[in-house]
């Protein structure tokens, strides 16, 4: 997809998918394992999630690359396998897309902070997106998608990255406070203002807090910016059950109709993040439609 291209799809709501990592731990996933590795040896449980998603209408579905960088993979003793796992990944959603479904390569932060003592600097992370995003390029991605961020600078370094390496259109989402404000500094507005001065496509907001908590953060993005705005938030502010476990207690038609208000305050890239399903998709296709 060319940078024109997208800005055309995005002359009108485009619809993403929804979560995928709290779906697979709902389908058997088991906590601090390799995500990457366990979707690799469950291709089934990976399509039969993202079949679902694009019968319920969405346009683009998030490859399963989302902790693929070489920084992350570092820690499960699998660096030396990126490359087999990006394309392989890749792979699998590419066989579900056509007719108009695109595959996002999916990147996140590496879960540190650049700073200024120069243990992670942004030439760290600009190599570290470069390497993931060229192998997500080479196995036919058709956007690429850099969300859950929770630094500006990390992120501008990923925008950098992807246009060293390829001119696909790159969409950016940090994660806030219902606030706007950014876990490392910052806010969701300030960070819209230099990732499309930098060159991304869309920015916005994705995971922390559900829908009903984020009109002022997309109304002032909006405001702020000439590129479209996303939003992916969570089904609403979980709660910990007696395992563990996060509760989403909001519910699909519950989420689209919050949902509806982001766009008519300015959202156009819209979707969901944890706690979703393709139910929640479903409702904000038939919300929007």
């Amino acid at each position: 997809m060319t940078k024109e291209e997208f800005r055309k799809l995005t002359e009108n709501i485009l619809l993403l998918d929804g979560a995928t990592g709290s779906n697979l731990m709902a389908s058997g996933m088991p906590r601090g394992i390799c995500t990457e590795t366990w979707v690799i040896e469950h291709k089934d449980v990976i399509q039969d999630l993202q079949k679902s998603y694009i019968q319920a209408g969405s346009q683009v579905i998030y490859a399963p690359t989302f902790g693929g960088n070489r920084i992350n993979l570092m820690k499960h003793d699998l660096a030396d396998h990126i490359e087999e796992i990006n394309r392989t990944l890749v792979g699998y959603s590419k066989e579900l897309a056509g007719n108009g479904v695109y595959v996002a390569g999916d990147i996140t932060t590496s879960g540190s902070f650049i700073t200024s003592d120069g243990d992670y600097t942004y030439d760290d992370a600009f190599k570290m997106y470069q390497e993931q995003i060229r192998l997500l390029a080479d196995a036919g991605i058709d956007l690429i998608a850099a969300e859950t961020m929770i630094n500006i600078e990390e992120t501008l370094a990923a925008v950098d990255a992807a246009s060293s390496v390829c001119d696909l259109p790159v969409m950016c989402t940090m994660t806030v406070e219902a606030d706007g404000s950014i876990f490392s500094g910052g806010n969701a507005v300030e960070a819209a203002v230099s990732l499309e001065a930098a060159g991304a496509d869309a920015v916005g907001i994705n995971c922390s807090v559900g829908p009903d908590q984020l009109v002022s953060v997309v109304r002032n993005i909006k405001k702020n910016v000439s590129i479209p705005v996303i939003a992916k938030p969570n089904a609403g502010m979980p709660t910990i059950n007696e395992n563990g476990q996060a509760v989403y207690s909001m519910k699909a038609d519950e989420f689209a109709s919050y949902m509806k208000v982001l766009i008519d305050n300015g959202a156009s890239v819209v979707g969901g993040c944890c706690g979703t399903t393709p139910a929640f998709i479903k409702a904000l296709h038939d919300t929007i439609c």
